[in-house]
């Protein structure tokens, strides 16, 4: 009941506090020598956003505190998933020990079709759907690919295969 009234302003301050320690942290991140751009612009760039959406989630529901409190009053506590919140848990652990040896692309095209297998509805579950998946999978992989390599001159992990685009 707690968390159902609760819970998003508590998530919201959670975040706040996340990503404010993220930004401290990466302005302690020694400056670059090379470029203007350093090793602390993508964690600041991250912990400002994250801060300002949690910030967003935090005044949005104070502002319908009110409303969320009827609400939580009135429905009955909702089951939460386990199996899939302990699938997502074991896909990322496995994806973060596999990143280095294997390589982004590979691990990254493996990940992400079963984490969003994990994540999607079962009765939307189609030929089509898992098509579309798999596309999204193979585009997404090497836009962020590309974008590090090119755009932020950061060369993911290569792994078993290495890749000269």
């Amino acid at each position: 009941m707690f968390f159902k009234k609760y819970g998003d302003i508590v998530v919201g301050l959670f975040f706040m506090a996340v990503s404010a320690i993220m930004i401290i942290m990466a302005k302690m991140l020694p400056k670059s020598t090379v470029m203007d751009i350093g090793p602390d612009f993508m964690p600041t760039v991250i912990g400002a956003v994250t801060f300002l959406l949690a910030a967003i989630l935090l005044v949005l529901n104070v502002k319908n505190m009110k409303m969320r409190v009827m609400d939580a009053k009135a429905e009955a506590a909702e089951d939460c998933d386990y199996k899939r919140v302990l699938s997502s848990a074991v896909l990322i652990l496995i994806y973060v020990f596999i990143l280095k040896p294997v390589g982004f692309i590979v691990s990254t095209l493996l990940y992400l079709p079963l984490q969003m297998l994990v994540l999607a509805p079962e009765v939307g579950r189609t030929k089509k759907s898992l098509i579309q998946l798999l596309i999204v999978d193979v585009v997404f992989t090497m836009v962020v690919f590309f974008l590090f390599r090119y755009g932020f001159k950061i060369v993911l992990p290569a792994g078993i295969f290495t890749i000269n685009l």
